[in-house]
């Protein structure tokens, strides 16, 4: 089984149609010779034998009314139903209808009448041998229906197979025919269905190679508002979302390359100014201090890019539940970046023993970008507030544009300082990767970063409750 499937895989969709409908029509000749031709011969019977009862009854009230009177002309416009009177005492056969009967038939009924009282019928299939027009001997089966008149006689009434033969070949060739035409008509319908599948996958197909090969694809003009049709919308949708990020990529090279450039060239310039003995900045000191300063903001841009890099590949890996302390992470941030600027002051406003969920470097470089972004803007002081399931960094600086609240999370967002970008990107992967949300928003005196999500016992009350709620309403 697993190797036909495996064979069915590779074929195209019109060959598994056409493998698909050979099956169903040997599986519908298997049902008619296996299971539907021994029924129809039972149901064939039975009609028959229906047919040989009307007959009889027809000839019998006949008889009634003529009670004296033995007919000996055709009883029934079917020549394949006769009639044959046995007398009572010394058995002498009559046929009716004056048609010769073979005798080994004649014997057989005559030994079945001995089992025929006036309140019974018996029904007797017999296989028979006779000589056909050519002299070869055959076999031939009779149906025939037994039965006692009041005057001691025994009525037979017998159809050859003939007739059963032609009532169920027309039944077999109504239903094969049924059949032919119903698998014909489901054969183009599922021809015109698979027309339907190929045509669009055709295009998909043709639109994804031109999107591998870096060419402008041309629309994809597929309108349908089914599975195919979501593919093409979210091709077009990951096509669009394409063309943005290349071009973030081509401004993110010019912005690094741009960042990059100018530290590099006053490290080249300074270093070879000092090589021909040439101090650019007064002394000796203070040119290795820019080359040194110009080398410190090199390595926070190529760390932040390393960074960001790390981050993309971030899983979450670490132990299920809060375990994180993040009241001893905050500390830790703090005491190193605080002394970069000793003027602002440094507001803490918390809960005890607060645990995030997640690992502690991953968090630890979250909350020290988001402080080190806050002293960028700080004018006097930075609050940072933590409660349980939620962080806030505030600042009270300039606000930030409304058409920038949406977009500071993006990778290469530069501020209004010009600065590189990265670090809220680094913060934005690192939240979401441990199921937190963050945003930014502006309050009347400053900028909040907030950090926070909904423990799952609260988001399960809130859906009873609005669950409740819809109830009562209904009531």
């Amino acid at each position: 089984m697993k190797r036909f499937r495996m064979w069915l895989r590779e074929l195209t969709l019109a060959q598994q149609l056409l493998t698909i409908i050979f099956l169903f029509v040997i599986i519908l000749g298997m049902f008619i010779f296996v299971f539907l031709s021994p029924s129809i011969n039972r149901f064939s019977e039975v009609e028959i034998f229906r047919l040989i009862h009307n007959s009889q009854s027809s000839l019998v009230s006949y008889m009634e009314s003529n009670k004296n009177e033995i007919p000996t002309f055709k009883t029934d416009n079917n020549e394949s139903i006769q009639h044959v009177l046995f007398k009572k005492g010394d058995g002498e056969c009559v046929v009716l209808d004056g048609k010769q009967l073979p005798e080994a038939l004649i014997e057989d009924i005559r030994n079945h009448c001995a089992d025929v009282h006036e309140t019974t019928i018996l029904d007797v299939t017999s296989n028979v041998q006779e000589k056909d027009p050519k002299g070869n001997t055959i076999n031939k089966t009779y149906f025939y229906t037994v039965k006692e008149l009041p005057t001691g006689n025994h009525l037979a009434t017998i159809s050859d197979d003939s007739f059963r033969l032609e009532f169920r070949d027309s039944l077999v060739s109504g239903f094969l025919g049924m059949n032919i035409l119903f698998i014909s008509v489901l054969f183009a319908l599922l021809m015109l269905w698979v027309s339907s599948l190929i045509i669009p996958l055709s295009q998909i197909k043709a639109y994804i190679t031109k999107l591998k090969n870096d060419e402008q694809p041309t629309q994809l003009n597929i309108r349908r508002h089914d599975e195919i049709g979501e593919v093409a919308d979210a091709l077009q949708e990951m096509e669009a979302e394409l063309a943005i990020q290349n071009r973030e990529k081509e401004e993110m090279i010019q912005n690094i390359s741009h960042d990059l450039k100018t530290p590099v060239a006053t490290i080249k310039s300074y270093g070879e100014s000092i090589k021909d003995g040439i101090y650019p900045y007064e002394t000796l000191e203070k040119s290795v201090d820019v080359i040194i300063e110009h080398a410190n903001r090199l390595e926070k841009k190529v760390e932040s890019l390393i960074v960001l890099n790390k981050m993309g590949y971030l899983l979450d890996n670490g132990e299920e539940g809060k375990t994180l302390l993040m009241n001893e992470v905050i500390e830790k941030v703090l005491l190193s970046l605080k002394v970069i600027r000793p003027e602002i002051e440094f507001i803490k406003k918390w809960d005890e023993d607060i645990y995030f969920h997640g690992e502690e470097e991953p968090w630890r470089i979250v909350v020290e970008n988001l402080v080190d972004n806050a002293l960028r803007y700080a004018k006097s002081f930075i609050k940072i507030t933590l409660h349980e399931n939620e962080m806030c960094v505030i600042n009270d600086g300039e606000k930030i544009e409304l058409s920038d609240l949406e977009d500071v999370f993006k990778p290469y967002e530069k501020g209004t300082e010009g600065k590189f970008g990265l670090g809220l990107s680094i913060v934005y992967r690192v939240v979401t990767t441990y199921n937190y949300r963050v945003r930014a928003e502006n309050l009347q005196d400053g900028v909040c970063f907030r950090i926070w999500t909904e423990d799952k016992k609260k988001r399960k009350s809130k859906k009873t409750n609005k669950k409740n709620k819809k109830q009562e309403e209904k009531a």
